[in-house]
């Protein structure tokens, strides 16, 4: 008698466990390779399908929180009460314990390097109130950025029912954390760092692997698959890609790093900057934390006011109950005494690197500083520097002593040159 061959029951039992496999399990692929100068697209694959975005969420919960650090409702160095239920959030985490007390500043380090879920929970109460109020204020804020098919549920990106965003809302959201908040863009950037007393490694090791990676996330879970924001600079060039639904760490990584160099391929030297917008939308009713009486707004704050797109218009400020939060900015006064500019730079890009280079410091001097960057055209063309007054460290005339470490040329002037 002739044995019949294994294979056609082997054959009909791997199709029964891919038919048994929940959908979870299979994310099906989106991405989009775009410039960051101006917004055009290169290349995208279904990349206004929604699905779970995994601890690409973080983007946002940063974006609120830097927003806060701007209003003066926070401080970077303010030590916030971790919660019983932040402590309690699965991992990836920092392992905060309850009534334990953390500076903002920790709680973005981990955040955005190590991904963790307790950290960007604590971060949603403090400026929140709530994770539910947070998820609210994330996605009104994902409507006034232009993502109009994100919704935010909370503030870590583990899997929630309707909690969905699109490859095209995540590369929106990256250009407006590079462009809005400069000061904090090279936090996602750091390989490692320190938080609450531990030594934290970042997620993202096409850092490690891809020149000129400056950042930004990465995400995973079950539902989402493998994601990823990634930002590649070269030159005055600057790419940021997004792949959702990734089959694995490696296959993620590779698909993300021929995203970048199709767009490096395909993107001319030159750009005109064209800044993302930010548009005028009503959002839902939900109450946002009072500012702390007589909080004075964060050292490096003024930045965003210096280079990013104008903010929401007076009629949703008038609106709205996050007006603490969209109200148009006051004009900037002009500090007296002296200033220190800092680099003369070909590029803005280059400028706001050195911006970012000095924020989320510990050793930093400029608790009160004003900080902008400045254009002036010079016989060869537009040139960059930074310029920093109102400080402390501008008194005398060695106040360049306390950008050495900067290593970018520095003199002295008066603000109002």
């Amino acid at each position: 008698m002739a044995l019949r061959s294994p294979w056609p029951i082997l054959a009909s039992a791997v199709a029964l466990m891919l038919l048994l496999v929940p959908p979870a399990l299979a994310a099906p692929y989106a991405g989009i390779a775009v410039d960051m100068r101006d917004g055009r697209v290169y290349y995208e694959h279904d990349a206004d399908r929604r699905q779970h975005p995994a601890s690409l969420t973080k983007m946002m919960t940063l974006y609120l929180t830097f927003e806060a650090l701007q209003k003066g409702q926070i401080k970077l160095d303010q030590r916030v009460r971790v919660s019983r239920h932040a402590a309690r959030q699965p991992p990836s985490k920092l392992h905060l314990k309850a009534g334990q007390r953390v500076s903002i500043r920790h709680l973005i380090r981990a955040t955005a390097i190590k991904s963790a879920n307790d950290a960007a929970m604590v971060l949603a109460e403090t400026v929140g109130g709530s994770q539910k109020r947070f998820g609210q204020m994330m996605t009104a804020k994902a409507r006034a950025l232009g993502m109009m098919k994100s919704t935010f549920k909370n503030p870590h990106g583990l899997t929630q029912r309707g909690h969905l965003s699109t490859a095209r809302d995540m590369a929106l959201l990256a250009r407006h954390l590079y462009f809005d908040f400069p000061q904090y863009y090279n936090v996602f950037g750091k390989r490692s760092d320190t938080a609450a007393g531990r030594r934290i490694r970042t997620t993202n090791r096409l850092l490690a692997t891809y020149r000129g990676a400056e950042g930004m996330k990465t995400g995973y879970t079950r539902a989402a698959g493998y994601n990823l924001v990634s930002i590649a600079a070269r030159g005055n060039e600057r790419i940021v890609s997004v792949v959702m639904g990734g089959k694995s760490t490696r296959s993620r990584n590779a698909q993300a790093a021929r995203l970048l160099d199709l767009g490096f391929r395909k993107a001319p030297r030159k750009v005109a900057i064209v800044r993302p917008r930010t548009a005028s939308v009503r959002v839902a009713r939900a109450p946002l934390p009072k500012p702390r009486p007589g909080t004075p707004a964060t050292g490096l704050s003024a930045i965003a006011a210096a280079i990013a797109p104008a903010a929401v218009a007076s009629t949703l400020a008038s609106r709205s109950p996050y007006a603490p939060l969209y109200a148009e900015r006051p004009p900037r006064r002009v500090p007296d005494g002296w200033a220190v500019e800092l680099g003369r730079f070909r590029h803005e890009s280059q400028a706001i690197a050195l911006v970012a280079s000095m924020a989320m410091d510990e050793t930093s001097a400029l608790p009160d500083a004003e900080i902008s960057i400045h254009s002036r055209n010079t016989g060869g063309g537009l040139r960059y520097s930074v310029r920093v007054a109102g400080s402390m460290a501008m008194k005398g005339a060695g106040a360049c002593a306390a950008f050495a470490r900067l290593k970018a040329p520095c003199q002295r002037i008066h603000p109002t040159r």
